[in-house]
């Protein structure tokens, strides 16, 4: 009975009967029994073409439950957002100038320009760093003045805290002297300037706070001591001075007495307010919005304390047990974190006091330091071990835990810390953003990312970019068309890979991280469009599954050079070439381990002297084109897995320059009328030459296509059905469309340098064009472009813009309306979506006139010599020209949220398979 039924697939279930999978319309009927009547035949089709993986036509209940708990799983995972950190491990930096002992502040500097650190040791030791943290200065504090020998007059205590003050360009230092040291930092030579001493206790936190918009306000010095107060220092007029410039020694800083404040009344208010905690104070903060002032200490009565300037409200006060060593407070997302030594990170809502919004667990030892990284709404917290850990706030989880290596870490020996590790930098005070980390006589850098970044592996997403006009992402180095799904394929130099639906814009999958650090350079579809073949610039290549972006396989590859091009031949045959020189083959039909043998069975070894840079194919005729760097193009017969044609074209100047693309015309290699003409096209420094690879005579003419004479043309595409225009991009971002129905198809004893007729011609982005493609829906032609500049485009044949992909409006190709006409002005980097007239791109209508532009450089390009050919042997295509049909293919968008219920409806399926219904 099995052999009679070949094409259905039979398997068991638990209670040991037959299970059998249900075609299309025996699974539209129970899904309509199970959802309603009302779903549409669309949505069934496409999202039975999602569960049938294996490309069967059934679907089996197994494969059901599988793709609901993967789709389930992989969108839970996908919602989890990703650490902000980008590197694993720092950069580290020594302070040799600390003398072994520890740092207890980095502050920035980054006015004036440009952006500095200032490290203060517990020796008060001051380091003056660079940007990339190289050492640029050293400095001490200045000692007792009443030494007697100048020599000994160095800095004999311990510094507690430090502040940068960017409107004044000073930097405040503490010190368990009772004072307080003022550097200069205006100019290159760093100095002390002001000694202010005599407090009446040890300050050990500071925070300065002035008003960026108004430079007249007074600034804000706040101090918190030993004893649990807190001091204030209003600067009066901060752009004139912090205090009277009244005498002093020479080459020795202002001393002034704090006792003696009052002679600077007309520059500094001070003020002192005692007994807020009842241990020291560990940190300090200010909210000017609110005239807030917030303090912590290791108290459990008084762990941290809200207090208003005026004192005239009653203060906020937190009370939980061991304090708070360290917290940090963010008024827009109106979020406080503490740390403490009991080692838990505890979430609180401002002015409610009875119990944390969270407790986060998971350090081993005190926490030192936290810090709230507003940009993607994520926590930092450090703790004595040396462990950063990285929380996000809305759903409280641990995102990653990296123990950083310090070279002063001992086995079993926790490392010595100053009180305040942490800096955190975001724009506008630098360019990226990072977190400077300290520990003893050490720093470490970490580069963090500025916007949300969802989970490792793939990304089912349909959430857009928000903003204005988002057009760009990260830069791209291939893109591709799938027929099959009507989805664009684009690979990105982050090795990353992203889905888009061309009918409305929408991202459908996105897969991260495909290739590790190294940059992705291309791709290819498999035979079925259901599978995508990625390789990197370090050699790997490696196989997707489309639906939902596992890794099917690894491929072995040859050599650790790049793949620069991929081409999957009937019976999914892949082919590799590139930095190798060879051409590599690799079974991925009948592959079932992850890790696919390389075939080495091309007889392609030394036939190539330079680098492959592009491969094409045509079954039609049952050959392979490649090209290398030298400018060859080699045809290889499939069947023979060898070359049989050598194709060049030298020029005058000894010079050749490298091929950059190939394209078959396919609807003429499967012309029996045809497939003897011009069926090839190269590109070649901007010159696309077309070639024949069965007749007697192999060129058929060549034009010069760029708008100008310096650019080269990257990337070809045609309307493979029909073959009637031609579609090239070229490195300065313009377009142009060709008329190619009557172009390379008479027999020509030489070169043809007239064009063929341009009917369109625009810039369609600002950098060079690394993909296009040509495609047909709702009867209308369309032209994707992709750009290295990260843009994404789609227009008509006529030049009428759709749209780009990443922006925020969707489109819909079935509306005319939705065709925007947009200009593009050269030179400008950035323009206006909303209007028209200040819009995307310049459009050329042309007719026949091949003498319209471009006549010196064609000249150049067509007298430059004869093509050479030399043939191995003759080609004939082979006999059998059918082509088989592809099974139409479509991607479920909201198939889990209709399908929920399916899960709790199990009994419907297994009543029809045991009634022998499918």
């Amino acid at each position: 009975m099995h052999e009679n039924r070949p094409n259905r697939r039979r398997g068991r279930n638990e209670g040991g009967h037959e299970e059998r999978g249900m075609k299309i319309e025996e699974f539209r009927d129970v899904l309509r029994s199970v959802i309603g009547p009302d779903i549409e035949d669309v949505w069934v089709e496409r999202f039975f073409s999602e569960v049938d993986i294996t490309c069967t036509g059934q679907v089996e209940w197994q494969q059901l439950c599988s793709y609901l708990l993967l789709e389930y799983t992989e969108r839970e995972r996908a919602s989890i957002p990703r650490a902000a950190l980008l590197d694993s491990q720092p950069q580290i930096r020594h302070c040799a100038h600390n003398k072994r002992e520890p740092t207890v502040r980095v502050v920035a500097v980054s006015h004036p320009p440009p952006l500095r650190y200032l490290s203060v040791s517990k020796g008060g030791q001051i380091t003056v760093w660079n940007s990339s943290l190289h050492i640029l200065k050293s400095l001490g504090l200045a000692g007792d003045p009443t030494e007697e020998v100048a020599n000994t007059r160095r800095f004999r205590g311990w510094t507690t805290d430090a502040v940068s003050m960017g409107n004044v360009h000073r930097v405040a230092i503490a010190t368990d002297c009772r004072d307080l040291h003022f550097v200069n930092v205006s100019t290159a030579s760093v100095f002390e300037d002001v000694h202010l001493f005599g407090f009446r206790s040890v300050p050990t936190a500071l925070c300065y706070w002035h008003d960026m918009q108004s430079r007249e306000r007074p600034s804000l010095l706040l101090l918190g001591d030993e004893k649990g107060g807190v001091h204030l220092m209003w600067f009066l007029n901060p752009f004139k001075g912090l205090f009277k410039n009244l005498s002093k020694k020479e080459n020795s800083p202002q001393r002034i007495f704090v006792p003696d404040l009052g002679e600077h009344s007309d520059m500094v208010s001070y003020r002192h307010i005692p007994n807020i905690h009842q241990a020291p104070v560990t940190r300090v903060m200010f909210e000017p919005d609110t005239n807030i002032i917030m303090t912590s200490s290791e108290s459990d009565t008084t762990s941290v304390v809200f207090m208003s300037v005026t004192l005239k409200q009653e203060p906020y006060i937190w009370k939980f047990k061991q304090g708070a060593k360290c917290f940090d407070y963010n008024a827009s997302l109106q979020l406080m974190v503490t740390g403490g030594c009991d080692r838990a990170v505890r979430l609180w809502t401002p002015f409610v006091t009875t119990c944390p919004v969270a407790t986060l667990l998971g350090h081993r030892t005190a926490v030192l330091d936290v810090s709230i990284y507003q940009a993607v709404e994520q926590i930092f917290s450090y703790s004595r071990d040396a462990e950063l850990r990285v929380w996000d706030i809305s759903s409280h989880r641990c995102l990653k835990t990296v123990r950083l290596q310090f070279p002063c870490q001992q086995p079993g020996r926790i490392p010595e810390h100053g009180n305040f590790p942490f800096l955190l930098l975001s724009p506008p005070l630098s360019v990226q953003s990072h977190l400077v980390v300290g520990c003893k006589d050490y720093l470490a850098l970490l580069r963090l990312t500025e916007t949300t970044r969802a989970g490792g592996g793939w990304l089912t997403d349909d959430r857009r970019e928000r903003g204005p006009n988002v057009q760009r992402g990260p830069a791209l180095s291939c893109a591709l068309y799938n027929s099959t799904l009507r989805q664009l394929v684009t690979g990105h130099a982050d090795s990353s890979v992203s889905l888009w639906d061309v009918e409305t814009g929408r991202r459908r999958l996105q897969i991260l991280n495909t290739h590790g650090e190294e940059k992705l350079t291309c791709m290819a579809l498999d035979s079925s469009n259901r599978r995508l073949i990625t390789g990197a610039r370090n050699g790997t290549i490696k196989v997707w599954n489309l639906l939902n972006g596992l890794n099917l396989h690894k491929l072995e590859p040859a050599t650790d050079s790049e793949v620069t091009g991929l081409t999957c031949l009937p019976g999914n045959q892949l082919l590799a070439v590139g930095g190798s020189q060879r051409i590599v083959q690799y079974d991925i039909a009948a592959a079932k381990d992850l890790y696919v043998r390389a075939d080495m069975s091309w007889k392609s070894s030394c036939v190539h002297k330079s680098h492959i840079l592009a491969v094409s194919q045509c079954s039609a005729l049952g050959v392979i084109a490649t090209a290398s760097h030298d400018g060859e193009v080699i045809i290889w017969r499939l069947e023979t897995q060898g070359p049989v044609l050598h194709l060049q074209s030298p020029t005058q100047r000894g010079v050749v320059p490298p091929v950059d693309s190939l394209l078959f015309l396919q609807h003429r290699a499967g012309d029996r009328k045809l497939r003897n003409r011009g069926v090839l096209v190269s590109s070649q420094a901007g010159c696309l030459c077309f070639w024949s690879v069965t007749g007697p005579t192999h060129t058929y003419g060549q034009f010069f296509a760029p708008e100008q004479t310096d650019e080269c043309v990257w990337t070809l595409s045609s309307d493979q059905p029909k073959n009637t225009i031609l579609v090239s991009g070229d490195t300065a971002g313009w377009l142009q469309i060709w008329d190619i129905c009557h172009f390379a198809v008479d027999i020509q004893n030489q070169p043809v340098c007239e064009r063929p007729p341009l009917l369109q011609c625009w810039k369609a982005h600002q950098r060079a064009l690394v993909s296009v493609e040509v495609l047909e829906l709702a009867d209308r032609l369309f032209v994707l472009t992709a750009s290295a500049d990260g843009s994404v485009g789609l227009w008509t044949k006529d030049g009428d813009h759709m749209g780009s992909f990443r922006q925020e409006v969707m489109w819909n190709m079935t509306e005319s309306a939705a065709y925007q006409r947009k200009k593009l002005s050269e030179g400008t980097e950035e323009e206006s979506a909303e209007s028209d007239d200040a819009g995307f791109r310049e459009v050329r209508s042309q007719v026949t006139d091949p003498n319209n532009r471009g006549e010196t450089s064609q000249k150049e390009c067509c007298s430059e010599g004869h093509h050479s050919v030399q043939t191995a042997s003759s080609i004939r295509p082979p006999e059998n020209e059918q082509e088989q049909p592809q099974q139409p293919l479509y991607l479920c968008e909201d198939s889990c949220q209709k399908l929920a219920v399916c899960q709790e409806s199990r009994h419907l399926f297994d009543d029809i398979r045991h009634g022998n219904h499918c």
